[in-house]
């Protein structure tokens, strides 16, 4: 998958051959000191790069080539897409055939359990371990062979010297071996240790295949045909010919195959994947559908607005695939322990066998305690802890409408301490009705209703179109108005009919010389019952005049007041930013369940200064997540430490903010901040089994406690224990 922008293309490799944390290290080295590239991150989890790159000049060729003489296999996206299809029994064979050769050797160890001393001759137990080592065995001395090239070390390279070295120390021992004396030969550990550590990479490539189920599924979403409605009648299509604007059928129970707006007929939608929301939603004419969704009851047509990755559901993949791409923050410390594991474990193995040696113990003895260190040190369960666990994570989030954009925003999202939200759209519904509008004396007040109404013909704000809606009410006739310029945050002015019109909030009017004492007792009466106000007003030779006062009411949105109160329960501080008059905001706040005393309320805030408010918030260190829900919350967002877009996802609110909330509801904020906080518990408690296995498991290898064969299985347990320890995630669900 690319993604191009004007400067720099994004650009993402699948890659196979990696097995640990060291390999990672490797492949970002190797891509990072390549010409044009800004940046590589390399993903142990999802085995794939994403790079980014001056387009110019680095092309796609050059980068698989830097892969494969790292010593990977750089994947094609039909490789890829063919492994993520492979059932869950592909790869098996190699752990079978191996399991079979092995069970032979490990039967006399069983036996000794029992008091049972008999034992495989020593041709045979060569025969049998040979193939395992040399044929079962070869990638990881291809693997290990690439990295000492490299001069760098991997788990590959750990196997290979340490199984390499049991059955030398094997061969050898049954070569000088007196004559009828059957020597004590070590074919089972390597044999083992290859077997299992191949059966813990399998049961890894299953449950990495469980973290990626959301991806799976979203992309499951897509049909490949569409019924395109031409003047020649109805023709079944691959969806990717339809072109905007295209007409399209949807038969009951189908899934709709791109975006679009319903032109004829009416259904019920089941959004469930998309947002996360259980309940069927009604659609009639003019709705917006989304592609990925599911038709009810009816037949009906749409005419197609957004193709490819354009549509809310290819951003979606996208975003989800970014988050899974991504590195954590607390992976840089892993990194570098990564960077200088593998060479410390061989140092410390060289250690062990001169330190035996040196206390008098046979040269056997110290080789096989030396061989039991190299093969249970475990980097790929150090490479693994942070990225399965970030992929659980945002997979169950996406399940339930909450996408998570990048990984320092998960991870960020569990310490916030203050939330700031935004009020129309966010707290409340955002749909404002004209519920008092009065005319100053001089005018009639169907004709200023409709100058208004014209003024605003075009915009998309929320109170234009309940003034609008008002008008439209009143069978009122519009006027297309000429040099139309909006002022931000404050209004917008326009001739209509010959006069020069100006709407907008009550501040800027009386900045431009409206009279302060027109309707002051209507304004606080009305401000009082939580009431918006804007005006109308006129400007002449006698200066700005007032024409028409306007009061707009919203409603809270279902469930918000519970919401916030749950927020409050978690010990956060909680403020709503509004551009409404401290009066009307705190009455609002009020009905939400907010403290205005308690400094719960921002009032009179424009829309440009609510990101100079978010940093106010943050101030002294505290960290503000800020949740909003349109453009004009954009910069706000972005000024957050973790900002929460609510909607659709279409907007630019979408890219500023790290996380969105697919369905407008108060209480995903809470959902949001709990995943996090599980997430990034798993991701701590990975790394501290991660590094419990080696800081216990070394040592007591060292020691001789250990023999390679325990150690062997303890190494794939890591990896596996890990992965499942990760996929738990995958049982949460929202409070």
């Amino acid at each position: 998958m690319t993604h191009i922008n004007p400067q720099t293309e994004t650009i993402d490799i699948g890659i196979g051959g990696m097995t640990c944390a060291s390999c990672v290290a490797r492949v970002e080295k190797a891509l990072n000191k390549m010409p044009g590239v800004e940046s590589a991150t390399v993903n142990l989890a999802t085995e794939s790069a994403r790079i980014v790159v001056q387009s110019a000049q680095v092309t796609d060729a050059r980068l698989r080539r830097a892969i494969r003489d790292a010593g990977y296999e750089p994947l094609t996206p039909e490789a890829a897409e063919m492994a993520d299809q492979a059932s869950a029994w592909a790869g098996f064979a190699p752990v079978a055939f191996g399991l079979f050769l092995s069970a032979p050797l490990v039967l006399p160890m069983l036996g000794d359990l029992w008091g049972q001393h008999w034992m495989l001759p020593s041709w045979l137990q060569f025969a049998l371990a040979t193939p395992v080592q040399f044929v079962l065995g070869a990638r990881f001395y291809k693997a290990g062979w690439h990295a000492l090239k490299a001069f760098t070390g991997n788990m590959d390279l750990l196997v290979s010297l340490g199984t390499t070295a049991g059955w030398l120390l094997s061969v050898w021992l049954w070569l000088n071996a007196h004559e009828g004396h059957a020597p004590h030969l070590y074919f089972e550990g390597s044999a083992v240790v290859i077997t299992l550590v191949l059966l813990g990479k399998w049961l890894e490539a299953r449950a990495k295949r469980q973290t990626t189920e959301a991806i799976r599924a979203l992309h499951a979403l897509r049909p490949d045909k569409a019924h395109w409605v031409s003047d020649d009648g109805e023709v079944d299509v691959p969806v990717a010919e339809i072109l905007v604007g295209d007409r399209v059928a949807v038969r009951p129970g189908e899934r709709f195959p791109l975006d679009g707006e319903l032109i004829e007929g009416q259904t019920q939608v089941d959004e469930s994947m998309l947002t996360g929301e259980p309940l069927p939603v009604s659609k009639s004419m003019g709705a917006a559908l989304t592609g990925g969704s599911i038709n009810g009851d009816g037949r009906v047509l749409m005419r197609v607005t957004a193709v490819g990755h354009e549509t809310v559901l290819s951003r979606i993949i996208r975003l989800v695939e970014d988050a899974q791409a991504a590195k954590a923050p607390i992976q840089r410390l892993v990194d570098k322990v990564a960077e200088i594991f593998v060479p410390v474990v061989l140092v410390v193995a060289l250690l062990t066998l001169a330190v035996w040696l040196f206390m008098g113990a046979s040269f056997e003895t110290a080789l096989i305690h030396a061989v039991a260190v190299l093969v249970i040190a475990c980097p790929c369960a150090l490479g693994l802890a942070t990225p399965v666990a970030i992929m659980a994570g945002t997979g169950v989030a996406a399940k339930h409408g909450i996408l998570i954009k990048d990984a320092q925003a998960l991870e960020m999202a569990h310490r916030v301490q203050t939330v700031a939200f935004d009020k129309t759209g966010t707290l409340t519904v955002g749909q404002p009705r004209l519920i008092e509008h009065l005319v100053a004396p001089g005018h009639d007040v169907t004709t200023a209703l409709a100058w208004a109404a014209s003024v605003q013909s075009g915009s998309e704000h929320p109170l234009a179109r309940a003034v609008l809606k008002a008008a439209q009410a009143q069978g009122l006739k519009t006027s297309t108005p000429q040099d139309l310029s909006a002022v931000p945050g404050r209004g917008v002015q326009a001739q209509v009919d010959g006069r020069q019109l100006l709407l907008g909030s009550l501040r800027w009017l009386q900045q431009e010389g409206m009279d302060n004492a027109l309707w002051a007792e209507d304004v606080k009466a009305l401000q009082s019952q939580g009431a918006t106000l804007s005006a109308l007003a006129e400007r002449g030779p006698d200066g700005v005049q007032g024409v028409l006062l306007m009061a707009f009411g919203d409603e809270p949105k279902a469930g918000a007041q519970e919401a916030l109160a749950a927020l409050r329960e978690r010990g956060l501080k909680l403020v709503m930013i509004s551009g409404d008059n401290q009066a009307a905001a705190e009455a609002m706040a009020r009905r939400l369940g907010l403290r205005p005393e308690d400094g719960e309320v921002l009032a009179d805030v424009l829309p440009g200064d609510k990101a100079a408010q978010v940093q106010k918030l943050r101030e002294g260190g505290r960290i503000v997540a800020m949740v909003g829900d349109g453009v004009n919350d954009a910069p706000a967002l972005a000024a957050a430490d973790v900002g929460m877009a609510m909607g659709n996802g279409t907007d630019v609110a979408m890219h500023a903010a790290g996380i969105t909330l697919m369905r407008g509801e108060v209480a995903l904020v809470g959902a949001a901040l709990d995943i996090s906080a599980r997430t990034v518990a798993k991701i701590r408690q990975n790394l501290f089994w991660a590094f419990a296995y080696n800081v216990a498991g070394i040592p007591l290898a060292a020691m001789g406690y250990l023999n390679p064969v325990i150690a062997g299985g303890a190494m794939a347990l890591s990896s596996v224990s890990v992965m499942s320890n990760a996929l738990l995630l995958k049982r949460w669900k929202p409070d």
